[in-house]
């Protein structure tokens, strides 16, 4: 038996598809999974048709990999939900446009303000404590603030 017989038998196939789809449970990306699909589709070819050389093989896989993919990436989209709640994981981005109270100074544009109950950093403008400021924006885990005009 020749040796390009027993690496592209259509077993070699098969195993190539169980472990891709392996790869995919351990890296979720949903990429892996269809490229294992098409291995498993050249695996059923060559077994029925078992006189079909390596090279074939091969790009037919190619071939099949990326149809495979791009049917996927299309018929399985993510599904992102309209939710009444936009900022639910986002609390930093929940406080833009409201005032508070700094409970200790801003000092070389670092300061703290108490929010329910939590501490949060913020940054800002030099101001004395007790100095009403209003969120403007969000700067990683810290508050970006304005002296509020009255």
């Amino acid at each position: 038996m020749p040796l390009d017989t027993l690496i592209w038998d259509y077993w070699a196939w098969f195993i190539l598809g169980v472990l891709l789809v392996v790869v995919e449970i351990f890296a979720p990306s949903s990429f892996f999974l269809w490229l294992g699909v098409a291995a498993g589709v050249v695996g059923g070819i060559s077994f029925f048709m078992p006189d079909i050389g390596w090279p074939v093989q091969i790009g037919l896989f190619a071939v099949l990999s990326i149809v495979a993919v791009l049917i996927g990436r299309r018929v399985f989209v993510p599904n992102k939900q309209a939710t009444d709640h936009p900022m639910l994981n986002r609390r930093g981005q929940q406080y833009i446009g409201r005032h508070f109270t700094l409970e200790a100074p801003i000092v070389n544009g670092v300061g703290w303000v108490r929010i329910g109950d939590s501490r949060w950093r913020v940054l800002g403008p030099d101001m004395p404590s007790g100095s009403v400021v209003e969120v403007t924006s969000v700067d990683s885990s810290n508050l970006v603030v304005a002296p509020v005009t009255r």
